[in-house]
């Protein structure tokens, strides 16, 4: 072998072993330290324009949904039906909010009336009569780490 293939075999091994950990790196948080990795799916997209904003909340019933509460929080641009995102989080309970920011103005458009944006929570907690309760949302996430999907939803 030349020298310059060596270099090359073992630039191109490098970067084979550094793959994932470069995957991981778009993940909101840090890796280490016992944080294992969540992954957020919104399913269910109508679109791909804006972003979604996907927030996590602590194991706490009084800071779900309260202003600024949440512990981590990933706006990713919108790909239309999935839009996937990852946070680096300590194993525990917590609960997801996400919305469809069609317009990017960082804003959850509603009305009196109307929800002009697709929203979704974990375990697709229901919304018929308002908010869902902090019970119906809290999900566990494991030390093995976890995925969960949430399906966005919009008024018609």
């Amino acid at each position: 072998m030349t020298k310059g293939w060596m270099i090359s075999a073992a630039a191109l091994a490098a970067l084979t072993v550094a793959t994932p950990a470069l995957a991981d790196q778009g993940c909101t948080g840090t890796a280490g330290n016992g944080a294992v990795k969540l992954t957020v799916v919104a399913t269910n997209l109508k679109n791909a324009d804006g972003e979604v904003a996907f927030s996590i909340y602590p194991d706490s019933r009084s800071k779900f949904l309260a202003s600024h509460a949440y512990i981590a929080r990933a706006r990713i641009p919108a790909k239309a039906p999935n839009t996937t995102t990852c946070f680096w989080l300590p194993p525990g309970h917590y609960a997801a909010a996400l919305y469809h920011d069609e317009n990017a103005d960082h804003d959850f458009n509603r009305t009196l009336f109307k929800i002009k944006e697709g929203f979704g929570f974990s375990n697709d907690a229901p919304t018929t009569l308002g908010l869902p309760s902090f019970d119906k949302v809290r999900f566990e996430l494991p030390a093995a780490g976890r995925t969960i999907q949430v399906k966005m939803r919009y008024s018609r």
